[in-house]
């Protein structure tokens, strides 16, 4: 073996380990952002709804993104949850709230009390306006669901996932941190894999063509569907045993049984 292919081994090996070295400091960087936002801000607390008395069910959708970037991968989430209002009839009834650091859109669909929630907050931190909003409206982690985008999965397919890990997506993951469980249930929208070298980052926070818009709004129109029935199913939509909830007593997140179950769905 020559010097310079073992030199190469090396340099490549090296790099590798930066890498990787990088993406532990960045996770460590976020968890430390996100812990010490939900310290330095109050919790609003559930008696400042107006008086409004507690209703039977309450549910909260949330559309993970970046503020400001409409029209990016990484922001298809919010784009569904903003066709979700559309259908609820009343698309302009967003208001900014600045005690959940997100804009919030409170309805009722059938016996549900439901919250829509699109955080002003980075895609990295989109979980401190969550847990921030779910101890507002006092809603469970089990009733909350993300929709986020999904790079596993081909543009043109989406589909309910049961709670489970955050599969290195940055905005479930802020969620996990901050709620300290992970049975959230989730709507993954695919956006497919970059082609060719193009890096995931430059890839998630590009725009989608014309051509991928068409198939977007196919997407958006029947995943809204699948979140309407979901949402409305009399059945518990998932359970601690379905994920991983934090101890109460040092936050630790505590292992349980994990039943990572998808359903998946493709444009008809």
């Amino acid at each position: 073996m020559s010097n310079t292919t073992v030199r190469g081994k090396v340099w490549t090996a090296v790099i590798q380990a930066l890498k990787l070295s990088m993406a532990l400091i960045m996770r460590m960087i976020t968890k430390l952002i996100n812990r010490v936002l939900m310290s330095t801000s109050a919790l609003p607390s559930p008696k400042m709804m107006n008086g409004q008395a507690a209703v039977n069910r309450r549910k909260m959708v949330v559309g993970l993104g970046n503020p400001g970037m409409n029209g990016s991968r990484h922001s298809v989430g919010m784009a569904v949850l903003t066709t979700l209002a559309e259908r609820l009839g009343t698309p302009d009834s967003w208001r900014s709230d600045r005690q959940v650091s997100g804009e919030v859109f409170v309805t009722h669909l059938q016996d549900i009390q439901l919250v829509l929630l699109r955080p002003k907050l980075l895609m990295n931190i989109n979980g401190v306006s969550v847990a921030k909003a779910a101890s507002k409206f006092s809603i469970p982690p089990e009733h909350i669901l993300l929709i986020h985008d999904e790079l596993d999965k081909p543009l043109g397919k989406f589909g309910v996932k049961h709670g489970g890990s955050a599969r290195g997506h940055n905005g479930v993951r802020s969620c996990v941190d901050c709620l300290h469980t992970d049975v959230m249930p989730r709507l993954r929208i695919g956006i497919g894999r970059p082609s060719g070298k193009t890096p995931v980052d430059r890839y998630v926070l590009g725009r989608f063509s014309q051509e991928e818009q068409n198939v977007l709004d196919s997407v958006m129109k029947q995943s809204v569907d699948v979140l309407l029935t979901f949402l409305t199913d009399s059945q518990p939509q998932t359970s601690p045993a379905e994920g991983r909830r934090a101890s109460r007593k040092n936050k630790a997140r505590v292992l349980s049984p994990l039943q990572d179950t998808t359903e998946e769905h493709k444009l008809n």
